[in-house]
C-alpha cells in the first residue's frame, strides 16, 4: 500500500482543570488527509483548502511532524500529503493537532504500523511546536490514542489512556482568532499554593470520575482556578454561555484549548442539544459569526476514511 486517506478529528485540550495534561478527541469535525509514499526522502505538502497555510514542510505542522518521523527512518523514500482542513486554525479545537497527528498516523499505516502510538505522539509534538512554540501533547495524544488521555509527563513522554462514561460535548466556536502563543503570554508566572492545591484536587477527582463513570463527581471537578479566570476575558459572552449551559443541564465545561471555543460536556444527546440552543440564542444577540458542534467523544481518534 502506498496511499491512504484518513480523517483526523478535532479535540479539546486542558479540560478545565487539566491544563496542558488532559484532552479528549471529538467525532466531528475532522480534517481530511491523503498520504502517499514518494521516491525522494523529503516531505511534500499540498493544501486543498483556503486557509493559505505554509507548504514548506518545516513551517507546516504536518510537515514538521513528518520530517521528525523521517529522521527515525532508514530508506530512500518520503511522503506527500494532501490536506483539506475543516477545523479552522486558531479555533481552539485542535486544528494544528489534527494536522500533526493525522499526518503521522497516516504515514505509520503506510509503514505497516512501524511505530507505537507513544512514538507517534513524539513526532506529532514536533509539529505542535510550530504552532504554539512548545512541544505539548494534550491535543495530539487523544487524536492518536482516541478518547480521553492524561499526559503525565512530556519528558520522558508518558501518556495514559483513560476510561470514561458515555458523554456528549457541545462546542461553540466564535469566529475570532486567539493564537495559542499569545494566549500563553497572559498566564500568571506564579500561582498561590491554595489555588494549586484546589486545582490538583480537581484533576484527581476528574480522573476518578471519568474512570468510575461518576457524572456527579465529574461535574464537581470541572473547576479551574488558574487559567480560566485569566483567559475568559478574551472570549465574548463566556460567563453567560457557561452559566446558562449549566442551567440547561450540562455537567460543566470551559475554554477549549486556548480559545476562543467554549465546550460543555453533557451526560446525553438530549441535554447536549439543549446546550446547543442556549449557546445559539446567546450568540445570536452579538455581531459575531459562530459555529456550533455537537459530538460524541471519539474512542478511535484518527481513522481511515472509508
Amino acid at each position: 500500500m502506498n496511499q491512504i486517506s484518513i480523517l483526523s478529528p478535532a479535540s479539546v485540550a486542558n479540560v478545565v482543570c487539566g491544563f496542558d495534561c488532559l484532552g479528549f478527541a471529538l467525532s466531528a469535525p475532522c480534517d481530511e488527509m491523503t498520504m502517499r509514499l514518494i521516491a525522494d526522502k523529503k516531505v511534500r505538502i499540498v493544501n486543498r483548502d483556503d486557509f493559505n497555510l505554509p507548504t514548506e514542510p518545516e513551517k507546516n505542522v504536518a510537515g514538521a511532524a513528518l520530517l521528525s518521523m523521517l529522521q527515525s527512518l532508514d530508506g530512500k523514500f518520503g511522503f506527500e500529503v494532501e490536506i483539506t482542513k475543516h477545523i479552522k486554525p486558531g479555533s481552539g479545537i485542535g486544528s494544528s493537532s489534527a494536522s500533526a497527528a493525522g499526518a503521522v498516523v497516516a504515514a505509520n499505516k503506510l509503514l505497516n504500523e512501524r511505530f507505537s502510538k507513544l512514538k507517534l505522539v513524539e513526532f506529532a509534538m514536533d509539529g505542535e511546536k510550530i504552532a504554539s512554540g512548545d512541544r505539548h501533547a494534550d491535543n495530539v495524544a487523544p487524536c492518536i490514542f482516541g478518547g480521553f488521555t492524561l499526559v503525565r509527563s512530556v519528558n520522558p513522554l508518558d501518556v495514559i489512556a483513560l476510561d470514561f462514561p458515555p458523554m456528549f460535548v457541545t462546542i461553540i466556536h466564535p469566529q475570532i482568532e486567539i493564537k495559542t502563543s499569545e494566549a500563553r503570554k497572559i498566564l500568571p508566572a506564579q500561582i498561590p499554593l491554595k489555588d494549586a492545591i484546589r486545582q490538583w484536587s480537581n484533576v484527581g477527582a476528574l480522573v476518578f470520575g471519568l474512570q468510575k463513570g461518576e457524572y456527579k463527581i465529574i461535574s464537581r471537578a470541572l473547576e479551574d482556578f488558574i487559567v480560566e479566570p485569566v483567559r475568559k476575558s478574551l472570549i465574548p459572552k463566556f460567563d453567560e454561555i457557561k452559566n446558562e449551559s449549566l442551567k440547561a443541564g450540562a455537567l460543566g465545561g470551559g475554554i477549549s484549548g486556548s480559545g476562543p471555543s467554549i465546550f460543555m460536556l453533557s451526560e446525553n444527546l438530549e441535554t447536549a442539544r439543549k446546550v446547543e440552543n442556549v449557546m445559539q440564542t446567546i450568540y445570536e444577540q452579538t455581531r459575531i459569526d459562530f459555529n456550533i458542534y455537537v459530538s460524541e467523544i471519539s474512542t478511535e481518534g484518527v481513522k481511515v476514511r472509508k
